[in-house]
Order: structure tokens, then sequence, then C-alpha cells
């Protein structure tokens, strides 16, 4: 059976939702959290599990990844660590809810390794569009989360260059809204900063009209992609990035694009990232940016991944590194030996967040907590850098939105 109202009553409902309150309260601001559910397998310190999440840090704590079948039903892509007969992470997670009566708990759809094809497949079929949307509710209602976070990262890009991804990623989000109504349930998704990718992958003025929260993905503007050195989560652009045709490739770019193209700033959320990309340095003595590289960098003990450092490991590796700031782009990075390791840290954060409420944002997501030093074993005390957004909300007179 289709989840789907007629023209009227869908007009009539969307009429409702724009006449109501606003999404939030002018002085309240949304902590979304992401909780990476493989980081349950790392190594020694950089175990994480549900019980390492504090619930206080966050509105929202979305569990990553769904993933999704070919006829467009949801699949649990690690029953071992979700499922009652394994390490029960649906219900643990959704369990922090006790602990916090405000905190939401959702479901994210998608990540890097899902691709984009098998999304472009489905969104593109009516009937398997309607089999997500019910698969999702089916779901939901099952495991006792509070909504999804659909996390299709690259409409039009990547694996599937199908220009009609774009529209049809909006038909797909309109189905789940109608459907998600009546039931209370809440609808995010993740999306891409870069000024140059939004008009490719999204039509900002429906994904306004369908999302409750648009996740703005802050970060990997560089990586070990690049042949060269940069920064990833690079706030403005400096005179090098023109020379090298960059100068709109940063998250300042990005933002104000967003909002020029109708995005209401109350439902944005600036992304936070709480790891560094890193890359190995041809010579050593060049360590700038737009440096050549021989490839990534070197994969640290918990994360385990050539080209990613979680903060955590930073801290740990190199107690007494020295950053070195870019009072331009407004990040810093740190040099040891070959490794170029760009990364933030509070200082960065701070402007960040400053910069967000500023432009009158609706909040900050959060990737990830495990990257955080979540143990406190640098000396700065547990999630130092979640912290920062607390820290600075309170100094502005901000408190964390009451779900």
């Amino acid at each position: 059976m289709k989840v789907l109202l007629p023209l009227v009553a869908l007009t009539a409902v969307f009429l409702a939702i724009s006449q109501g309150s606003p999404i939030s309260a002018e002085n309240e601001k949304v902590v979304y959290c992401y909780f990476e559910s493989w980081t349950v397998y790392r190594p020694g310190n950089g175990k994480f599990d549900v019980e390492n999440i504090d619930p206080s840090l966050c509105t929202h704590v979305a569990f990553t990844f769904l993933g999704i079948n070919a006829d467009g039903t949801l699949n649990i892509l690690d029953p071992w660590e979700s499922n009652p007969d394994g390490l029960n992470g649906f219900e643990r997670l959704v369990n922090l809810k006790k602990e916090n009566s405000n905190l939401k708990i959702l479901a994210s759809l998608g990540g890097w390794n899902e691709g984009s094809l098998k999304f472009s497949t489905v969104v593109a079929d009516s009937a398997k569009r309607t089999n997500l949307v019910n698969s999702v509710i089916s779901f939901l209602n099952q495991y006792g989360f509070d909504g999804l976070d659909f996390d299709w990262e690259y409409p039009s890009r990547r694996d599937s260059e199908n220009p009609e991804d774009k529209d049809n990623f909006s038909k797909m989000l309109e189905e789940l809204k109608v459907a998600f109504i009546p039931r209370g349930f809440i609808l995010s998704a993740a999306v891409n900063c870069a000024k140059v990718n939004v008009d490719i992958s999204y039509n900002v003025t429906l994904l306004n009209e369908y999302l409750d929260y648009v996740n703005v993905m802050c970060y990997d503007f560089h990586g070990e992609f690049d042949n060269y050195t940069g920064h990833h989560t690079l706030l403005y652009s400096s005179p090098i990035d023109t020379e090298f045709n960059n100068s709109e490739w940063n998250i300042d770019d990005g933002i104000k694009y967003w909002l020029a193209s109708g995005m209401d700033p109350a439902k944005m959320n600036f992304g936070i990232a709480t790891y560094a990309r890193t890359f190995t340095l041809v010579d050593s003595t060049k360590s700038g940016l737009y440096e050549k590289i021989s490839g990534a960098g070197i994969p640290g003990p918990y994360t385990r991944i050539a080209g990613v450092l979680g903060y955590n490991e930073i801290c740990e590796l190199y107690p007494n590194r020295t950053d070195i700031f870019d009072d331009v782009q407004m990040v810093p990075h740190v040099v040891i030996g070959n490794q170029w390791i760009g990364y933030d840290n509070e200082q960065s954060i701070g402007i960040k967040v400053d910069y967000a409420l500023n432009k009158s944002l609706g909040g900050f997501m959060l990737w990830s907590f495990d990257t955080d030093d979540f143990t406190g074993l640098c000396g700065d005390g547990t999630y130092p850098l979640t912290r920062i957004i607390h820290d600075k909300l309170a100094q502005r007179g901000f408190t964390l939105k009451k779900n």
C-alpha cells in the first residue's frame, strides 16, 4: 500500500507546518551527534560503545549506518552489533533516553560504503520508494527510534551521475515526510557543504520544505584523494587556494550558498569534525599548503585508516606537538616528520561555533563521538572538543534545544 496523501491533504499538512512554531526557540540550539556503531570493534582505548556516550552532550544521537537493499527495503548491516541476539546495540542506544528525557535517537541510512548507485535506482522507482517508506516506518516502530537521518551524500555524484537523482531524492524525502508527520517522526539529512556540489545534488527549496534538520558536512574538503596537502575543514580560502582554482572550496562559501539558495538557517546544523585528514610528505622540509605528497598519512592505532587520525589519537601520539595555526583559513595543522596532519583544536572549533551562531544557524552536528578524547586520557577532561560547543553556547546565552 502506498503511503501517500492526496494533493489537497498534503498541501494542508505543509501549510500547518509552516504556520506552526519555529523549529527551535531563538535561544535554543541543536547538538546532533553521530554514533559510529563499528567502533565497538576498535582495540584498547579506542573501543567506543553505547555506554561511552554522554547523553547530556547532545539533543539528538544518530546510529550509523543502516543500508539499503535493491528493492528499497532497509538492510541492517551488522546484525550482531545491533540485534537482541547479539550486542543489542539498538535497544541500548534507545535506552539512553532514560538518562536524558529530551534526547532523540535516530537511525542514519547510507554513508560512504553504501555509495550512490543503489539509492539512485531505488528513488527513481515509485514502488521501491514505497518499499523504503514502509520499511523505515516498520523499523522505527520496532526499535523505538524517533526518526530517520538520510545520509545519501552524493545524489548525481560518485558512482551515479544520473542528473535525475536530484529530483528523485526530493520525491523520496517528500514521501517520507508525508508518512512521518502523523507519526511524529523526525526527518533529517546529511548534505555536502561545498558550493560547487549543492546545485548538482540538491533542490534546496524542497529540502527546506521536507526536512526537519539539514546536517551540513563542513569537512573533507581535502584529503589523501588529492595529490597535495590541504586542510579538510578550512573555514575560509587563502590566496594560495585561488592559485589552484579553489577560491570557493571552503566552508564559508558553502554555508552562504546554502542560505542564499533558500535553506532556513534554523534547520541547518554546522558539521564539526573531531578527526584529522593526514598526508605523507614527499619532502618534509616542504610542509605548507599544496605541497607534494606520496600518499595518505600513517594509520592510527584506533581508527586504523590511512589518511585519518582521531583527535584522541593525535593527543595521545603527539602530546608535545606544536600547532601551526593558519590565520586566514582559521584552522591548525601539525607536522611530525613527514606526516602532515590537518585537524581542529579547541581554538578553531570555538571560531567555527561563533561563525555558526553569527549566521543564526540552528545548531551543530558532530562527527563523531569516538574520535573526540572521550576517555579524557589527554588531560583536558572527557570530550574536550564537544564541550567547546557547550562552553561557547553558554557564554553567548544559548541553551540546548528541548525536544
